[in-house]
């Protein structure tokens, strides 16, 4: 049976060491980016979104160690990049109880929040529940939760969703392994979504309700996607690549640094914390 209560891919998150100064390069690539967020003490995090019609990134990084942030302090000590992708649910804690009657042991719920400066001046709070799937879940390398929205209107701020490159909504989030037939159909399992086999090698996991796409190449499958240029700096392994669609792909080209092939403008991995950042016509 389904899961009831996962709806879709939320927000994809990248992991960076310097908060500020990964904010002011996502900026140069032509994205609105939030001001500055802290997360409730016990998360000990602060982060920076990007946001889009129904899904936005997060850079997040770790502000003081807690047992909530551990697993991004490994990441870190290993790498930049995408750390994790959420996924939207409409009640954490049923979410949660959902993977528990399969076997499963998440980790949470767990509710935090954090400030938001408000355009028109004051301050809000965003709030949040969410839940993990055990940390040794990790389909191709790829850590997954899921977030309950609690105030989406301090969240999804309509002046933060405009962005200079065209961006509008994430199309796929892309990943590389050794085997993707396996990790693709281990995410399915964790999801309830199929695995579709793609030309190439490469298998696609949809996430519901008309929601990002995951797919996952082998080394060869990116190659073949990506020029050498676009994939300098990326992991050996993990989820690498963001695929965004914009309302205007000449805006996305005229992003400095980006490459041009195959339809699309990617922003090669080194100038974006570690992760392909891939720009298609929406």
């Amino acid at each position: 049976m389904p899961l009831k209560h996962i709806l879709g891919a939320d927000h994809v998150v990248v992991a960076v060491r310097d908060l500020d100064a990964s904010a002011a390069e996502w900026k140069r690539l032509g994205f609105t980016v939030s001001p500055r967020g802290t997360h409730s003490p016990q998360m000990g995090s602060g982060n920076y979104t990007i946001m889009f019609g129904e899904d936005y990134l997060e850079l997040l990084g770790v502000l003081a160690e807690t047992d909530q942030n551990k697993p991004t302090r490994d990441f870190l000590a290993k790498r930049e990049g995408i750390e994790r992708t959420a996924f939207t649910t409409d009640d954490a804690a049923a979410g949660a109880a959902e993977l528990k009657s399969r076997g499963l042991e998440p980790l949470g719920p767990v509710h935090f929040g954090r400030p938001v400066e408000l355009p028109g001046g004051g301050t809000g709070e965003a709030r949040f529940n969410v839940f993990r799937w055990p940390l040794t879940e990790n389909p191709g390398g790829m850590r997954i939760f899921a977030c309950q929205h609690l105030t989406r209107d301090t969240v999804w701020i309509p002046e933060l969703q405009r962005h200079a490159n065209g961006a509008t909504r994430i199309v796929r989030v892309e990943v590389l392994s050794a085997d993707p037939k396996a990790s693709a159909a281990h995410l399915s399992r964790l999801i309830d979504e199929p695995v579709q086999a793609e030309a190439g090698g490469s298998y696609r996991v949809p996430s519901g309700k008309r929601r990002a796409d995951f797919v996952f190449y082998d080394a060869a499958g990116l190659a073949a996607r990506y020029p050498e240029a676009v994939r300098q700096g990326a992991a050996a392994e993990g989820a690498v690549a963001i695929v965004l669609g914009t309302d205007d792909l000449a805006k996305a080209r005229a992003v400095p640094g980006t490459v041009a092939h195959d339809g699309a403008a990617s922003v090669p991995a080194g100038a974006a914390n570690g992760v392909i950042v891939s720009f298609v016509q929406a």
